[in-house]
């Protein structure tokens, strides 16, 4: 059987059996991915460039699409090249790659959803500290613990993840690598669970975020609806 020092490829998962269909879904594909650079593109060009946007709450949307636009870079264009060229091969390296950017992009991102939903719950519910609690060090330092959490986990879960011994083929069933569909492939039980468990951490920590989330819009629905008005 096949152990991970012999494999130099991944196959991943066939979009369509057809030649139609895989046309038919590169331009599918295509037309999003073209959608999310013209939208986070324009997004960041207008922050970047009017000073008016120079604020707490437009800095951490510029980094919010700046995370998106890596988040939909990572995978779209090798399906899309995959679905293009008829084929379904990703290297070795390749993939880890993937795997990397992929949990980089997706944990920042959530790690600075909860940081822009602290910076509205300030501004709304107490804005006389606004100024004090997110100066432009306070939102520098908060959107690079957002970027450092996903780069730490990101090195954590991909290291972990490509030390397994593979026996198991090197079939991916997906159409981009992920580390679930990669430790399927896993015939060590003992890594297998230290990764599981390392994933529950991860899906904890974003809970967590989500709870933190809710509760800061439910501050500020109560906030403005104790709000006079005429």
């Amino acid at each position: 059987m096949p152990n991970s020092s012999s494999i130099s490829e991944f196959l991943l998962l066939a979009l369509a059996d057809t030649r139609q269909l895989q046309l038919l879904h590169f331009w599918l594909l295509l037309g999003i991915y073209l959608a999310a650079l013209l939208g986070n593109g324009l997004i960041s060009t207008a922050v970047a460039c009017d000073h008016r946007l120079h604020t707490p709450m437009y800095f951490f949307l510029l980094n919010l699409a700046l995370l998106d636009l890596g988040c939909i870079s990572t995978t779209l264009p090798k399906a899309m090249a995959n679905a293009l060229w008829d084929t379904r091969a990703i290297s070795y390296a390749g993939c880890a790659a993937q795997v990397f950017f992929f949990v980089f992009f997706i944990l920042a991102e959530y790690s600075l959803l909860t940081v822009m939903s602290y910076d509205r719950y300030v501004a709304i519910c107490k804005p006389l500290h606004y100024g004090t609690l997110l100066g432009s060090r306070a939102c520098a330092s908060m959107a690079a613990a957002a970027w450092g959490t996903g780069v730490l986990n990101a090195l954590l879960h991909t290291t972990n993840t490509f030390s397994l011994p593979l026996c198991q083929g090197n079939v991916i069933n997906q159409f981009f690598c992920e580390v679930p569909q990669i430790l399927r492939l896993s015939c060590s039980k003992s890594d297998y669970l230290r990764e599981t468990g390392f994933i529950v951490l991860s899906v904890l920590a974003i809970f967590v975020c989500f709870v933190f989330i809710v509760f800061s819009y439910v501050q500020i629905f109560r906030a403005v609806l104790r709000m006079p008005s005429e």
